[in-house]
C-alpha cells in the first residue's frame, strides 16, 4: 500500500502582517494532486493543521475541503491534533468527518475507542494504525489514568508516560498486518526547522525512539518542520512542513513523504518537494546592491547596510515589493538604537527568570516548569 505522510500545515499563519492563505491554498492543491497522481491508499496528517487553537473561518474553509479532497477515491485519511491545534475542536469535527470516512483524533483515546485504527487498505492489506495526538505534561498523566491507576501513580517523567501510551496503542500489532504509528512530538536528535513552538519542544517534552516497537513498519511524525529520518527500531520520519512557516525555515525544502509498505517489511520512503510555496529569503546590502537583486516571487527579509535616514525603509520596499521585514545592519545602527534593540519588551518567561535571579532562587527546572505552565495557559 502507498501512504502520503504530511504534517505542520499551519494554515492561518500570518507573516509580518501578511496573510498566507493564498499560498496555503496552492500548496494544499499540490498536496491533493500528489495523492491523486501517485494513487495513494492512505493519507496521514500528523498534526498542526492550523497555526492557532482558534482558527479563523477562512482557515477552516481551506482545511476541511482539502481533507475531503484527499478522501476522494476511497482513500483512508487520518488526522490528529498537534500542539498548535485545538483538540476540543478536532473532537467536534470527529463525528461529522467520520460520517464522510475521515478519521480525526483530537484527544488521547484507548485502543478500542479509536486510538488504534484497524481497517483494510484499498490494496487488500490489513492495517493497524496507532494514533497519538500531541499531549502536554498534564494531559499525559490524564491519558495514563484512562488506561489504569491514579495521577500519583502516573506522575513520572514525560518520556516514560508517552512510551506507556504507545505500548498500549501498539499491543495489537501482528506479523501479517501493516503496523503504523503516527504522533506529534519531539524526539532527541531531531533537527529543528526554525518555526516550532519553543516551550513545547524543550527537553522535558522529548520522548525516545525506543518507544516505537520493532514490529512497526513506519512511524509518521509531526512537529519538527524539517523533513528528516531519525534512527530507531523502525523507520521514523518527520514529513516536515509543506510551506516555510517563517524566516527561520528559509533553508527547508517544503514537501511531503510517499511511503510504500507491506506486512513484514520496513517502509520504502520517497521525498516529494513542492514547487508552489513562495520562498522566504534573507538578503543584505546597500541600496545599489539591493536594486540589482532579482526578487522573483520571494518574501524577503532585508538587512540594509547603510546609515539610517528618513524614508530608507520605504525606498527598500519600493525597490523590492516582496520585502516584508526591513532592518538595519548592526554596524549602521545609532548607539541609542543598539541599546534599545538589546532591551526589548521582556516576555513573561524572561521576567520570571529575572525574578528568580533577583530573589536568589535561580533554578532552571523551576523556570522550565513556568514555561510549560505559561504555554498551557496561553496555548
Amino acid at each position: 500500500m502507498k501512504i502520503l505522510h504530511t504534517a505542520d500545515w499551519h494554515v492561518g499563519k500570518v507573516l509580518k502582517g501578511r496573510s498566507r492563505l493564498d499560498e496555503h491554498r496552492e500548496v494544499l492543491r499540490e498536496l491533493v494532486a500528489t495523492a491523486r497522481e501517485r494513487d495513494v491508499d492512505l493519507v496521514i496528517v500528523a498534526g498542526d493543521l492550523f497555526d492557532t487553537s482558534a482558527p479563523t473561518t477562512e482557515a477552516q474553509q481551506l482545511v476541511l475541503p482539502a481533507l475531503m479532497a484527499l478522501r476522494e477515491g476511497g482513500r483512508d485519511v487520518v488526522v490528529l491534533a498537534g500542539n498548535h491545534d485545538n483538540p476540543q475542536l478536532f473532537e467536534v469535527y470527529r463525528p461529522l468527518l467520520g460520517k464522510l470516512g475521515l478519521h480525526v483524533v483530537g484527544a488521547f483515546r484507548r485502543p478500542d475507542q479509536g486510538g488504534t485504527l484497524s481497517f483494510t487498505a484499498r490494496t487488500g492489506e490489513p492495517v493497524r494504525l496507532a494514533v497519538l495526538p500531541f499531549l502536554s505534561h498534564r494531559y499525559v498523566v490524564r491519558a495514563a489514568e484512562v488506561l489504569a491507576g491514579t495521577a500519583a501513580e502516573h506522575n513520572r517523567d514525560y518520556a516514560a508516560r508517552i512510551a506507556e501510551l504507545i505500548a498500549a496503542l501498539t499491543a495489537g500489532f501482528e506479523n501479517d498486518t501493516v503496523n503504523l504509528i503516527t504522533t506529534h512530538g519531539t524526539l532527541p536528535g531531531g533537527r529543528f526547522g526554525g518555526g516550532e513552538r519553543e516551550a513545547q519542544s524543550i527537553f522535558s517534552y522529548y520522548f525516545e525512539p525506543t518507544a516505537f516497537p520493532p514490529s512497526t513498519q513506519y512511524a509518521a511524525l509531526g512537529h519538527l518542520h524539517r523533513r528528516q529520518q531519525l534512527p530507531g527500531p523502525c523507520p521514523i520520519w518527520y514529513s516536515g512542513s509543506p510551506i516555510a512557516v517563517d524566516f527561520g525555515e528559509e533553508g527547508n525544502l517544503p514537501g511531503a513523504l510517499l511511503v510504500d509498505v507491506a506486512p513484514g517489511r520496513p517502509a520504502v520512503v520517497e521525498e516529494v518537494v513542492f514547487r508552489s510555496p513562495r520562498r522566504l529569503r534573507t538578503v543584505r546590502g546597500t541600496l545599489d546592491r539591493l536594486e540589482s537583486l532579482e526578487q522573483g516571487d520571494d518574501w524577503l527579509r532585508v538587512v540594509v547596510e547603510e546609515k539610517p535616514r528618513v524614508g530608507l525603509a520605504d525606498q527598500v520596499r519600493e525597490l523590492l515589493p516582496g520585502a516584508i521585514d526591513v532592518t538595519l545592519d548592526e554596524r549602521f545602527r545609532p548607539v541609542a538604537a543598539v541599546r534599545e534593540s538589546r532591551s526589548p519588551a521582556r516576555s513573561p518567561r524572561e521576567l520570571f527568570r529575572e525574578y528568580l535571579a533577583a530573589t536568589g532562587r535561580a533554578d532552571e527546572q523551576v523556570a522550565t516548569l513556568f514555561d510549560r505552565l505559561y504555554d498551557e495557559v496561553t496555548g
